[in-house]
């Protein structure tokens, strides 16, 4: 704050609340997280490199840089109502953006696979954060790219019976 010229008393009363300022910071994240996913190709192409790009040892070794829910999801799930809402707006714009890039004719099955995908990748990315063993935490990586890839490659459930 003082690099901005900013007191603390200042900086918080442009927010209503402590809650307030979480929210709004979580919002500007997962906005800078979806501006950084569609500016990936369209259609399947795009939903490879966000997944490679998401599940890479750069992203893993900046967490400071990185995914609000990698870093957040704990805090966030003790949060009051109102940051959790704010985290589900955001999140579900993000997600419901990628999911376009399935091109089903069915929304909702898309969005929840996308999710669950997401939710893969976000435990994929802590848990190679959390490991001692650098080539342990590689091939967690690797492992999270090929069943995040497998997962986004199968087709919906009606698609199968024809």
């Amino acid at each position: 704050m003082a690099d901005a010229g900013l007191t603390n008393g200042a900086f918080y009363a442009h927010f209503e609340s402590k809650e307030d300022l979480v929210a709004s910071a979580l919002a500007e994240q997962l906005r800078e997280q979806r501006e950084s996913f569609s500016a990936q190709p369209p259609g399947r192409a795009g939903l490879e490199q966000i997944v490679r790009a998401y599940l890479s040892v750069e992203h893993r070794d900046n967490p400071e840089g990185g995914c609000p829910s990698a870093a957040l999801l704990d805090e966030i799930g003790r949060s009051p109502d109102a940051t959790k809402r704010a985290y589900t707006d955001g999140l579900l714009v993000v997600i419901d953006d990628v999911a376009a890039r399935l091109a089903s004719d069915d929304p909702n099955w898309a969005r929840m696979k996308t999710l669950s995908v997401f939710a893969l990748m976000v435990g994929t990315l802590q848990v190679s954060r959390a490991l001692a063993d650098r080539q342990l935490a590689d091939e967690v990586l690797e492992q999270g790219i090929h069943n995040a890839l497998a997962l986004l490659g199968a087709e919906h459930p009606s698609m199968r019976r024809r």
